[in-house]
């Protein structure tokens, strides 16, 4: 019997946050560094609560709600505010749906 059984939802969390940070981590670059490392913990402490009360299966549940919720803000919600899901172009109007402040000096 394994100490501590959830190993696995940690390594899959972790998977899904390294390659999520290489691949898409440059949209977050006004993100506040505390927040970009805080999130990973946030999650994974969750992901372990959801696993430790309701079971395995429901982990998974909700790694697919998380999963949809993604798929729903690139490919309905941000096409509705004039916004690229993929791109984020134009990147004035990601800014400002972000609240961050365009750089100057970029055009």
């Amino acid at each position: 019997m394994n100490p501590w059984p959830y190993w696995f939802e940690i390594a899959v969390i972790c998977a899904i946050t390294t390659v999520g940070n290489i691949l898409m981590g440059h949209w977050e670059e006004q993100t506040p560094k505390w927040r970009r490392v805080l999130k990973p913990f946030v999650i994974c402490g969750i992901s372990v609560l959801v696993s430790a009360t309701a079971g395995r299966f429901w982990f998974f549940v909700m790694l697919g709600g998380m999963t949809a919720l993604v798929l729903l803000l690139h490919a309905w919600w941000l096409p509705r505010k004039g916004i690229n899901g993929w791109t984020a172009e134009p990147r004035e109007k990601y800014y400002a749906l972000r609240g961050w402040k365009w750089p100057p000096g970029r055009t």
